[in-house]
């Protein structure tokens, strides 16, 4: 099967949003070594691999096929005034069909956290997703006392629809999670009732 090649490259305001390259790896290794305290408590458990060049190059394929098949939209953050990776942020679980939705997921570096980046990055994904993709729902979900993941959300136009009991394995454990999404044609709290 030949796969073809889409491009995607979003800008925003103060940054530059693409899919990881194979040159990307000894930054995010860096990165996300540097920041693992902060990202750990919120994250799957990490494979001992998980900061390899093997295990990048395979993320890195990944991305390229997720992106053709139209399952997925992986892209790392750069902040363009230097170019420097910030984190991450995925469209992935992408459902055609009936559904047109997907699941977002995220993450930024310790360092380049409570800057907006992670708003930044929403706002333009969101964005990408309902008007380039077509799609008309976008998930997400975090632990409850993921306070500032929570924030993001609800401050991104994500509305909180409920929640999941053991949804993912985090940090070694099922837990339950809080689930939010956003509407590309959002009516929740409308209703035609007692219209004539």
């Amino acid at each position: 099967m030949l796969l073809t090649r889409r491009k995607v490259r979003i800008e925003t305001e103060r940054m530059t949003l693409r899919p990881p390259i194979h040159a990307d790896f000894r930054e995010w290794a860096e990165l996300r070594s540097a920041s693992a305290d902060f990202l750990v408590p919120w994250e799957p458990v990490w494979a001992s691999t998980h900061l390899s060049r093997k295990s990048f190059t395979n993320r890195v394929y990944w991305a390229q096929r997720s992106i053709s098949n139209d399952t997925a939209v992986p892209l790392f953050m750069f902040r363009r005034s230097d170019n420097t990776l910030v984190g991450a942020i995925t469209l992935d679980n992408i459902r055609r069909g009936p559904a047109q939705a997907g699941t977002l997921g995220y993450w930024v570096g310790q360092q380049f956290a409570r800057q907006g980046f992670m708003s930044e990055a929403i706002e333009a994904v969101v964005h990408h997703a309902f008007t380039r993709l077509d799609l008309s729902r976008i998930e997400a979900a975090c632990l409850p006392e993921n306070v500032a993941s929570r924030g993001v959300l609800e401050n991104s136009g994500f509305k909180y629809e409920g929640v999941a009991q053991s949804y993912l394995q985090i940090n070694g454990r099922w837990r339950t999670h809080v689930l939010y999404a956003a509407l590309r044609h959002d009516r929740r709290g409308r209703t035609l009732a007692g219209q004539v």
